[in-house]
């Protein structure tokens, strides 16, 4: 598997010793199987220990979050916050609310938020938390009981020039905006501690549609460097209906596609003559609910409950809901449909053998750290307009993510050429993040 003993025996140590660490492992082996051309290249790599530092996390924080419900009832929740790597800043990285959130997620997105961070060529460090408590179905009140419970016992930790949370899955702009009250509360400052927050209060224009908008504007570049192509004709299929998948539908059709599905974890739905993205706003954004619902209004629209989005034969298609959602087997569905381009909008949504399935098989393979990276970039782009106390206008934002986005393929380009992997974005990105975090590692010495 291995072509680098040192790479080989020091993921074989963490996976003896992670055993249960899926998530996490599957990480770590993606990004030390990329940067083997740089271990063999450069000895100072294992002579500094920098895989064993980059897979252990700074530190990991774990607490309770003790609340009182609508019913007057004590729950009970635990809170995580897994701050990896500062070597190029200061650690960066949403919040996630959700009941399936575990250390072990968490690791994994910490893990990968450090390499996705490195390549916005921004000074941000990698972290994640969140807590396994599900905001749907709770009032306002709990949520905000919740949120502020859960940020007096974070709040010791993070800072504007420490660790600076946002968002991720069940946590938008309401829980952002709790969690920053409460902190200013308990801090006694106005600081840009959090991103994600609203643009009355210190928060970007743009930061909502980052993600999606930020995978589009990588895609297109993608294909324009490679193919001299575009997104201009082309049948999409998206899954997941929450703000990334929206947000990307929205700017796929503006950029000239037909996006045909989208997906929760109910089902998908098809309507071949292009998802009307108004009517999915009001059923995900306004109502919360279901996607099945676009179907009862929507006669040329089909509803699946018991199939995979991927099914449906495409020219691109764009991951968005969660990860290992995407697997060999979907992989081959793509493949055998003739799709050209594969783009991960959430974080890590593919599969080990899915990818090997697709480069196999000579489709573009766009990774995660990579194409996702808006969300992070206008994040960073927010956390220097409030050290700045300047707004930016939407399209001052969007022009900076546009071209953020850019030169994140240009960076993985050029790293995949100075190694002879040709046009690799896959390795291409691992090296050229690891290559930027290494270099900082070595000149700060150990720590």
């Amino acid at each position: 598997m291995f072509q680098t003993k040192y790479a080989g025996s020091i993921y074989e140590t963490l996976a003896n010793r992670l055993t249960w660490e899926k998530e996490f492992l599957q990480a770590v082996r993606e990004v030390f199987l990329s940067i083997e051309p740089v271990i063999a290249e450069d000895p100072e790599i294992e002579q500094n220990a920098i895989l064993e530092r980059l897979v252990e996390p700074d530190r990991q924080i774990q607490f309770r979050v003790a609340w009182l419900n609508d019913a007057g009832n004590v729950e009970i929740h635990r809170g995580y916050r897994v701050e990896f790597n500062s070597a190029i800043g200061p650690y960066k990285g949403g919040l996630r609310f959700h009941s399936s959130v575990n250390p072990s997620i968490l690791k994994f997105l910490g893990f990968e938020q450090t390499y996705k961070n490195s390549l916005t060529g921004l000074w941000l460090g990698g972290a994640k938390g969140g807590s396994n408590f599900d905001p749907h179905g709770r009032s306002n009140g709990e949520v905000m009981r919740f949120c502020q419970a859960f940020i007096t016992e974070l709040y010791h930790y993070i800072g504007q020039n420490k660790d600076v949370p946002a968002g991720d899955i069940g946590v938008g702009a309401r829980e952002i905006g709790y969690m920053f009250g409460q902190y200013k509360r308990l801090a006694n400052e106005f600081t840009g501690v959090m991103t994600g927050k609203g643009p009355d209060f210190g928060g970007s224009l743009g930061r909502t549609e980052a993600t999606g908008y930020g995978l589009c504007y990588y895609v297109q570049e993608v294909l324009g460097r490679l193919h001299g192509d575009s997104f201009e004709g082309k049948t999409v299929s998206v899954s997941g209906s929450g703000n990334v998948a929206i947000f990307t539908v929205e700017k796929a059709a503006e950029l000239g596609a037909k996006v045909v599905t989208m997906s929760d974890s109910s089902g998908y739905i098809y309507d071949a003559n292009g998802i009307d993205l108004d009517a999915v706003k009001k059923i995900k954004l306004e109502r919360r609910g279901r996607i099945a619902e676009y179907a009862n209004d929507h006669p040329t629209a089909q509803y699946v409950s018991d199939g995979h989005v991927w099914d449906v034969p495409c020219d691109i298609a764009l991951p968005c809901a969660t990860q290992n959602e995407l697997d060999e087997s979907d992989a081959r569905t793509l493949i055998s449909n003739g799709t050209r381009l594969v783009a991960e909008g959430a974080n890590m949504p593919s599969t080990p053998e899915a990818i090997d399935a697709m480069r196999a098989a000579d489709v573009i393979f766009c990774p995660g750290k990579a194409a996702n990276a808006g969300g992070v970039a206008v994040s960073g782009l927010e956390m220097t307009q409030d050290s700045q106390r300047l707004p930016w206008t939407f399209e001052e934002v969007d022009e900076r993510l546009h071209r953020i986005m850019v030169q994140i393929v240009d960076r993985s380009l050029t790293a995949a050429s100075r190694y002879g992997l040709g046009d690799d974005l896959f390795d291409g990105a691992n090296i050229a993040a690891f290559t930027r975090v290494y270099g900082a590692m070595i000149a700060q010495g150990v720590y």
